[in-house]
């Protein structure tokens, strides 16, 4: 039942999935997210509906607009896919339940922020703290415990001290991001936390090894990294905790 459902959610999951593309693509540039309607960046054609139905018309068009046939950028039907499997994923993980719902915002919110800081390098605050407080908010009111504010002041006073330690390899968007993974997961954030941490090593290892000194100018987005093991953590955080302290 859960999997027949996680199937159904695929759809809307692919039109949110274009929303956030929406989200990326404009809060970075104060842009409002209702008008004008969709439009290519480049050449500002309007988009057709036809043009616009989520992943389908990427591939149809060959990743070109059809008015000026500029290269519409990868990161479109990736954010669209992603949404559709993270809200499915929701579904399948929660089934029919309140938190079904937060889940599913958080992720959506993971996914425009990581797009944002691939591409712009920034983590907006007006994605990231209005969704820290509906996160928090909601977390708080289905399973009333202090460890959703615990969780999300721990994580960020964290990524804050990490901050003032090395501003150049901290940004304060990354803090405000551990906001919202403290507010969703509470006591898993560490696990989040670990893992972001864990994966943004590896290209930055690369980085090091291939440039040398030279890896220091190179800016590499930790939202992306921190979002990853949020996703993690959200899925199978306990288990994986519990599996920690079984080793230790």
């Amino acid at each position: 039942m859960d999997l027949a459902l996680a199937a159904v959610a695929l759809a809307p999951g692919l039109a949110l999935g274009s929303f956030m593309n929406v989200v990326a693509a404009r809060v970075p540039l104060r842009r409002s997210l209702v008008s004008p309607g969709s439009a290519c960046m480049t050449c500002g054609h309007e988009i057709a509906w036809r043009d616009n139905i989520p992943v389908v018309s990427w591939l149809m068009l060959r990743g070109r607009c059809r008015n000026c046939q500029v290269a519409i950028p990868w990161r479109y039907p990736a954010v669209e896919l992603v949404s559709a499997l993270l809200v499915a994923g929701c579904v399948w993980k929660f089934g029919l339940h309140p938190e079904t719902l937060v889940a599913a915002f958080f992720c959506l919110a993971l996914v425009a922020v990581s797009a944002t800081d691939v591409e712009h390098g920034i983590i907006p605050n007006r994605i990231v703290l209005p969704a820290a407080a509906v996160v928090l908010a909601a977390q708080t009111a289905i399973h009333v415990s202090p460890q959703w504010a615990i969780g999300a002041f721990a994580a960020s006073g964290f990524l804050f001290a990490a901050a003032l330690a090395a501003p150049r390899g901290m940004g304060m968007g990354d803090v405000k991001l551990a906001l919202l993974l403290g507010a969703m997961l509470g006591k898993y954030v560490s696990v989040a936390m670990f893992l972001g941490i864990l994966a943004a090593m590896v290209p930055a290892l690369f980085l090091i090894a291939r440039l040398g000194m030279g890896a220091r100018k190179v800016k590499l987005p930790f939202g992306p990294f921190l979002a990853l093991g949020g996703v993690i953590a959200l899925f199978a955080g306990p288990a994986l905790l519990h599996a920690y302290w079984s080793l230790v």
